[in-house]
């Protein structure tokens, strides 16, 4: 007996898991650009006054790391585009935020981190799914 894809029963064009790598991608892409990134790239002038800089690189490439990861790496990733590759500098940043910039923070209080940290090493984990740019249909 052939084992069939839940899709071709339900009849939806996009297997479901592909339809949830999409949303995490988004959605938690979204989210990690408008609360960090984008306030990055806005009061940039203010964000290298007031950067972590835990490994005494300076606050220039503190900034830019966190720029990368938080404005750059998430667009890519919402398109589809090197997603597992642009999930590490995310998986690191957060990383690095959450054990050694904060680790007296409980988990309530690094939720969102935790969160992202969860969301992004999944979607590193499974890759975008058939719903990306450039992605050409399968094969039948």
């Amino acid at each position: 007996m052939q084992a069939h894809h839940p899709a071709r029963r339900t009849g939806f064009p996009v297997p479901p898991l592909d339809l949830g790598l999409l949303f995490l991608r988004v959605a938690g892409s979204f989210m990690l650009f408008y609360v960090h990134g984008l306030p990055k790239l806005m009061h940039y002038a203010h964000e290298l006054t007031v950067i972590e800089d835990p490994f005494g690189l300076g606050p220039t490439v503190s900034l830019w790391s966190a720029i990368l990861a938080e404005a750059v790496c998430p667009v890519l990733i919402a398109l589809g585009l090197f997603t597992r590759l642009a999930c590490l500098p995310i998986i690191g940043v957060l990383l690095v935020a959450m054990l050694a910039v904060h680790p007296g923070w409980s988990i309530a209080e690094g939720q969102f981190g935790w969160l992202l940290l969860v969301i992004f090493t999944a979607i590193a984990l499974c890759g975008p799914g058939q719903w990306r740019l450039g992605n050409a249909p399968a094969q039948q």
